[in-house]
């Protein structure tokens, strides 16, 4: 006895088997072996805009030189430079284009006479002419906005006791401005306001390299802690009350850093200019010491911009993608979706 199977039946059966088939195989879906997925699109990450503070210490700042040296053979090259005092100094000539071995060459060859002009008749202090018209050469007679890298030279207006902020104008007169240490240079009138040392409000200039662009900012501190003792001479006396008085303003600046580089140049003397090997050989240590940490930081914030950049990977809810392959009703039952539908 012969059983005769419906058409529609067979069809129906053959049917289901396939779509079961599909479904275990994963579904044809997925492109085929030989297929190539298009190529992600690069993504756009906006630089790192790296800036380096450089604070005041008068003799001591040649510490910054060695700083930069280490910077510049590790790959770091600052973007923005910021300078209070004797870091004024350092900063406008690297701004001006030169590298720390061009910047070492003129610290070797420098000559006291050549920026210390001392007036009689203002009680023996210095009227810095002469180291205005040092830097002007040095630079190339260029201003402060033509400089190669954006630059800013730090100062305190004397009548107001104000922050004052060079970032353009006579290149010379603003590091002149910025290294008047009180009581050993004469105040620089510009216009009709008088200025003197940058360190009295803002001893490492953070804050100025901030301004500038820099979202991460190296700050070296070279400044003198209050040594427990007399420093026996005028310009120690006057350096380390200038210190004093913006320890606390400068731990609150420094703290707006992302890396702060301390060279060992305590011992050195304000006005120890023949110690000028030592300074930026500490000042290489220094950063040396420094270079995982700095470099440790940069990986981390490229990281986290590229990953902002990227765009989101959209991830349907599960009661869509049970909709979707049709699933739920194959099987006789519901998306989640559709119950609390129903429920309600």
């Amino acid at each position: 006895m012969s059983t005769r199977v419906h058409p529609l039946s067979f069809l129906a059966t053959f049917s289901l088997t396939l779509l079961l088939a599909a479904c275990a195989s994963g579904g044809d879906s997925r492109p085929a072996p030989d297929a190539i997925a298009p190529a992600p699109k690069p993504v756009a990450v906006k630089p790192i805009r790296i800036g380096i503070a450089l604070g005041g210490g008068a003799a001591k700042g040649f510490a910054h030189i060695g700083v930069i040296k280490m910077l510049e053979a590790n790959g770091i090259q600052p973007d923005v430079v910021s300078g209070t005092s004797a870091g004024s100094v350092v900063g406008a000539l690297y701004a001006s284009g030169m590298d720390a071995f061009q910047m070492q060459k003129q610290a070797f060859g420098l000559d006291e006479a050549q920026i210390r002009d001392v007036s009689l008749f203002s009680g023996g202090v210095v009227k810095g002419q002469k180291l205005q018209d040092y830097v002007n050469q040095l630079v190339g007679g260029r201003s402060i906005e033509r400089m190669k890298k954006p630059f800013a030279a730090v100062s305190t207006q004397l009548e107001t006791g104000e922050r004052t902020v060079f970032v353009r104008g006579n290149t010379g007169q603003a590091v002149r401005a910025s290294s008047s240490i009180p009581g050993v240079f004469e105040p620089v009138v510009i216009g009709p306001k008088h200025y003197v040392d940058g360190g009295v409000v803002s001893p490492v200039p953070v804050d100025a390299a901030r301004q500038l662009g820099a979202d991460f900012v190296i700050a070296v501190d070279i400044s003198t802690k209050a040594s427990g003792r007399n420093p026996g001479s005028l310009l120690g006396t006057v350096n380390q009350s200038i210190t004093i008085m913006g320890q606390k303003l400068g731990q609150q600046e420094l703290a707006r850093a992302n890396i702060i580089i301390r060279p060992s140049v305590n011992d050195i003397g304000a006005a120890d200019f023949e110690q000028r090997n030592i300074a930026i050989l500490e000042g290489e240590r220094a950063a040396l010491a420094a270079m995982p940490q700095i470099k440790a930081q940069l990986a981390k914030l490229r990281a986290q911009r590229e990953a902002a950049a990227r765009p989101p990977i959209p991830v349907k809810a599960p009661a869509e993608a049970c909709k979707e392959s049709g699933l739920g009703r194959l099987f006789g039952g519901k998306c989640d979706e559709e119950d609390s539908d129903a429920k309600q």
